[in-house]
């Protein structure tokens, strides 16, 4: 798992450490670590360090140090290193003496020689704005960053990209594109969390030695060996029903492939039978003899330990209504999230599990689309607090928040050719399927999305899919995680 931690939380252990080290040791390990980085992709792009050209751009803070001692070390390798100082007055003054004595040179930030020396050189490092930065580049910063995005260089990032919001994986001005983020101590929430995320290119975690406290992790990733845990396997003793029945509500005359689509997601997620309910059944039943078909409604539907409700289900409110009254985890998507009553939402003591894409969050949150895409963290967080329900917030990053709090679980899987019609339904099915098998809320969000992820990967495999490419790929995406 990769956990992210707050600027504040990694600004308190590097104090603690830096006490207990001598003046300098924690800034000689960061550098350490990002100029070992910075040869391999050296050799990546130029074929060895030596005479290799690398132009460091130099903020005032530590990460310009970090960058300084970095270029140093790279400097006595026998590359050509030169630091641009965007504050020459405030340039980390002993990681210039260091760079000067190894043979680098310094140049202005707004002198054309530094603008010169990013177009020809095979590594940028960027060291402008620290983990505390805000609010996108300072103006005399910009065109530098405009200089090494057209450049033929790799970039490194030295810690995030700057720029970018290291807690909330917000952008709110222009900021440097990396190649690669070295991180030094934990990751930070924005370098998992959109739209941050894409400005940060690969990410490596150098390990600096800082004593994190797992109570304190603000976001969490997870990984195969995570969702290998969670997944259920029926026991020796196991039938259809102590594995889970999962209802699925979902469909109407006009969208009948909803229906179809939640249940294909649904039939996939470990459940021992799927219930449906609704007017699509002949579609479903075509499809998957193995449903459970009724048309008497969700009360009269026989047992379920999860529903699942919402998928194209038009205006039919009476139907959300009564799975919401039903006390099993209910998971509400799509058109359930216009229609369910926010009281009744906040009312159950069963777990719900909301769905919304950044359209709908934003819709039930009073926001504009791009106020919830530009800040999913805290978007997800809001929506979870407000309904006192978790929280899947679809999109570039999917994240899923518990309305107790604690650390936001961000997907790593995925791939942008599950911005197609009937995904997001698939997602559903599958998520329900994962509750009634006794997964929490949370867990059974981002097992959920991982799969759905890791099966649109191999569903599309750089071509386009369908949404049912993708159920399909579901078991595939199941065997992979658990290594068989």
């Amino acid at each position: 798992m990769r956990t992210a931690y707050s600027v504040e939380t990694v600004r308190n252990a590097e104090r603690e450490l830096m006490a207990r080290l001598p003046e300098g040791a924690l800034m000689q390990r960061a550098a350490a670590g990002l100029a070992a980085a910075c040869a391999q992709v050296l050799g990546r792009v130029a074929g060895r360090v030596y005479g290799s050209r690398v132009v460091l751009l130099v903020g005032s803070g530590d990460n310009g140090g970090d960058a300084l001692y970095a270029g140093a070390r790279l400097a006595r390798r026998g590359a050509g290193v030169t630091a641009v100082l965007l504050a020459p007055d405030r340039a980390h003054g002993a990681g210039v003496t260091a760079l000067r004595r190894a043979g680098g040179r310094t140049a202005e930030g707004d002198s054309a020689s530094a603008l010169d020396a990013i177009a020809r050189a095979d590594l940028v490092l960027d060291g402008i704005v620290g983990i505390g930065g805000k609010g996108g580049l300072r103006e005399a910063a910009v065109p530098l960053a405009d200089a090494a995005a057209r450049s033929r260089a790799a970039v490194v990032a030295v810690d995030l990209p700057s720029g970018v919001d290291a807690d909330t994986g917000e952008v709110r001005g222009a900021v440097v594109r990396a190649d690669l983020t070295v991180t030094f101590g934990a990751h930070k929430p924005g370098l998992l969390i959109d739209p941050a995320r894409e400005y940060a290119g690969a990410v490596r975690l150098v390990d600096i030695g800082l004593a994190l406290p797992a109570e304190a992790a603000e976001a969490e990733a997870l990984q195969h060996a995570d969702v290998a845990l969670l997944l259920p396997v029926p026991g020796a003793e196991s039938d259809k029903y102590r594995r889970g029945v999962v209802g699925v509500a979902a469909g109407s005359a006009r969208y009948p492939g909803a229906a179809v689509l939640a249940v294909a997601g649904a039939l996939r997620g470990g459940a021992g039978a799927v219930r449906y309910v609704g007017p699509a059944g002949d579609a479903v039943i075509a499809r998957f003899p193995e449903t459970l078909v009724s048309d008497e409604g969700p009360k009269r539907a026989g047992r379920v330990q999860a529903w699942v409700v919402g998928p194209g289900a038009g205006d039919d409110a009476s139907t959300v209504a009564e799975v919401l009254a039903a006390e099993v985890p209910v998971l509400i998507d799509a058109d359930g999230l216009r229609l369910a009553d926010p009281e009744a939402v906040r009312s159950r003591t069963a777990p719900t599990l909301m769905t919304p894409h950044a359209g709908e969050a934003a819709a039930l949150l009073g926001a504009s689309r791009e106020e919830v895409e530009g800040a999913r963290l805290s978007s997800a967080r809001e929506l979870a607090a407000r309904y006192g329900a978790a929280v899947l917030l679809k999109g570039s990053t999917t994240v899923i928040a518990s309305p107790d709090g604690g650390p936001v679980l961000v997907n790593p899987t995925g791939t942008s050719w599950l911005a197609t019609a009937g995904s997001g339904d698939v997602l559903s099915g599958l998520a329900g399927s994962l509750l009634a098998t006794g997964l929490s809320a949370l867990d059974a969000g981002s097992t959920a999305a991982y799969l759905h992820g890791l099966a649109g990967r191999l569903a599309a495999r750089g071509a386009p899919a369908g949404a049912h490419d993708v159920a399909e790929a579901i078991p595939a995406a199941w065997r992979d995680v658990r290594g068989d």
